[in-house]
């Protein structure tokens, strides 16, 4: 098959030629979208799971929605012991550029630019490494207004002036955080408090975040009412049926169809995890002589697929990995044999490593900020990775 015309798209966070499995997710977004812009209440987002299961596609797939709505937008990527005060300026001036040149008054959109950049300025010197955007030179700052240095009292203020000014036009604005859980407790908690507060007012302004699966718990931990005041929404591995369309779609729209025994063993091979479907079927495409691409061809593409699975996606991470964090993750892949590599308890661990778990603290808590593993439940840890356990338990046999 020609490579140039192989459809199948297995990088990260791109989009694949076909979005399957997601309709429910982008469907809800839809009515969000219209009952915010209406100023009817709406709870902001919340999507999690694994790694390489389309968290990030769906987040800018959703994202996609609010532009095409004229809604102004801006995203940010979490990253541990950073605050987030000078990135979620930077996006919430992408998204004012993206609604200034169509506000009526210039003055109101010049105030809230001055608003934006006294926030921005309240950003410690150690936060500033490693970004490079500066707040808006053309106006002084405002002064009394998001600069208090707190951040939930100035995130309130400055998302109030955002979705008044959204509000003008009839739309709203969308914030969108990939890897969140990585938001310290501290700056989380003052995300929490001022989407309390923009929700209480009705105010056109939604936070859609993306993170690992124990977000949810992370988002409770730092405020107890955030059970009910985001949406949760699980992503996982793709049905039967959806893993069949991300497949064949794509396939038929370049005139190739696959034989039903392929599809079959694309699906073991794969799970079903969105990332692995895409790998797989990029290389089963490019091996595959001719239409209909056969069981052959999957078996003769699978050991490369696999191969490169092992040096991007597994290999990577545990090259980061200490002596120490691998050791233990090598006794979690022990323990995950026969239960699909789930959650594990912490003493387990430490028993099967002959070690006191208070010893194993340090390891646990290094991959836990490496985002290798979570712990969704006290006691427990899991792997970020799918097939993580079955790729170290096959590099250790």
């Amino acid at each position: 098959m020609d490579p140039i015309r192989n459809p199948y798209a297995p990088g990260a966070g791109q989009r694949p030629p076909e979005l399957a499995g997601r309709d429910t997710e982008v469907r809800q977004f839809e009515v969000v979208l219209e009952r915010v812009a209406a100023g009817r209440p709406e709870r902001s987002l919340v999507l999690s799971g694994l790694r390489g299961v389309g968290k990030t596609v769906l987040l800018n797939t959703l994202r996609s929605q609010a532009i095409k709505r004229a809604w102004g937008t801006g995203k940010i990527e979490a990253r541990p012991d950073q605050s987030i005060r000078l990135p979620i300026a930077q996006a919430l001036h992408t998204a004012m550029r993206e609604l200034g040149h169509r506000h009526r008054d210039d003055e109101k959109v010049d105030q809230f630019s001055a608003v934006l950049k006294a926030f921005a300025l309240r950003t410690a010197a150690n936060d500033r490494k490693g970004i490079r955007w500066h707040p808006p030179v053309d106006v002084a700052a405002a002064k009394g207004r998001a600069d208090s240095g707190d951040l939930e009292m100035d995130l309130i203020e400055l998302f109030t002036d955002a979705a008044d000014l959204a509000g003008d036009l009839t739309v709203g604005v969308g914030l969108f955080i990939d890897e969140m859980q990585d938001i310290s407790t501290d700056d989380l908690s003052a995300l929490c408090a001022a989407c309390h507060e923009i929700s209480q007012q009705s105010a056109p302004l939604v936070v859609v975040g993306a993170g690992l699966p124990h977000l949810p718990a992370v988002l409770s931990a730092s405020k107890s009412y955030s059970e009910r005041l985001f949406r949760y929404i699980r992503v996982d591995r793709l049905a039967r049926d959806a893993c069949d369309r991300a497949l064949m779609i794509p396939a038929e729209s370049e005139g190739v169809r696959y034989d039903e025994e392929a599809l079959d063993e694309l699906y073991a091979q794969t799970d079903g995890y969105p990332y692995f479907v895409q790998a797989f079927a990029h290389s089963t495409w490019d091996h595959a002589p001719t239409s209909p691409i056969t069981i052959k061809d999957v078996a003769v593409a699978a050991p490369e697929a696999s191969a490169e699975l092992t040096v991007g996606f597994f290999g990577s991470r545990y090259e980061r990995a200490t002596p120490a964090e691998r050791e233990y993750m090598r006794a979690m892949a022990e323990l995950g044999i026969g239960v699909d590599d789930g959650s594990v308890p912490t003493s387990e661990v430490a028993s099967t490593l002959n070690r006191k778990p208070q010893s194993l603290s340090p390891a646990r808590d290094g991959l836990i900020k490496k985002g290798l593993v979570f712990s969704a439940e006290r006691g427990t840890v899991a792997f970020t990775v799918p097939h993580f356990g079955k790729f170290l338990r096959t590099r250790t046999a």
